[in-house]
């Protein structure tokens, strides 16, 4: 396993390791979800490194395909990592974090703190 389980605010969350394989290799990424199946873990935190230089190309497809087999397995998803540069340059790109963080099912956050501070929050509503 290239991370590890940990509670936060009461949810199991897998936080992937800075460090491991490419989750745009299609393959990699199946083994991810197949490390997750049997966690228990109903969020994975995945650095924005992880993924491949052209999962913030949303024209690319990788990003939709990504996103679209995790949340296949009923798994949240954090993307943790810078992504304003990438949002300034890109109107649909913008729009779609925005949409994805006001829902439930995957967000782009800085950075583990964040993650923590956004599940800390919601906890206590």
């Amino acid at each position: 396993m290239n991370g590890h389980l940990d509670d936060i605010a009461g949810q199991r969350v897998f936080l992937c390791d800075e460090q491991g394989p490419d989750l745009s290799v299609d393959r990699h990424l199946s083994d991810l979800i197949g490390d997750l199946y049997g966690s228990e873990a109903g969020l994975v935190a995945i650095p924005l490194s992880r993924l491949g230089p052209d999962f913030l190309r949303l024209s690319s497809g990788i990003a939709g395909h990504i996103l679209q087999k995790l949340t296949n397995y009923q798994l949240r998803v954090a993307i943790l990592g810078d992504v304003g540069e990438a949002a300034a340059s890109s109107l649909p790109l913008r729009d779609f974090i925005r949409e994805t963080n006001q829902g439930k099912t995957i967000w782009f956050l800085p950075d583990l703190p964040a993650l923590i501070a956004r599940l800390t929050d919601k906890a206590a509503r």
